[in-house]
């Protein structure tokens, strides 16, 4: 597709959406909540390999395949974003495929 995962720009970093696999064994967890640890686990180390921390995130956007999972997934988000506070956006539409149930988008910034 020729894409990157992240991309850093001056003091920006954009990363591209997450899925919810586990890239260590490329499997995929059943349950949204599952998915969305792994989104985080998997931008935590993009982050990090790009030279900033969750705490400099800015901006979010989630991709949610059905409103009636949002439930499940927002104590994750808590558990993730809570102290940061970024703004945030929220898209209930389909992703490329039907396991994926949630795809978390993230903008950092080092100001």
């Amino acid at each position: 597709m020729g894409y990157s995962r992240a991309v850093v720009k001056g003091g920006w970093c954009f990363v591209s959406g997450v899925t919810g696999y586990d890239y260590a064994t490329m499997t995929m967890p059943e349950g949204i909540a599952d998915q969305g640890r792994n989104c985080f686990a998997t931008i935590g180390a993009v982050l990090d390999q790009a030279g900033f921390t969750m705490a400099d995130i800015v901006r979010v956007q989630y991709t949610v395949t059905d409103a009636a999972l949002v439930d499940a997934l927002v104590p994750v988000l808590g558990e993730a974003l809570a102290d940061i506070r970024p703004a945030a956006t929220m898209v209930i539409a389909g992703l490329i495929r039907p396991e994926m149930k949630v795809e978390i988008e993230v903008t950092a910034f080092k100001g």
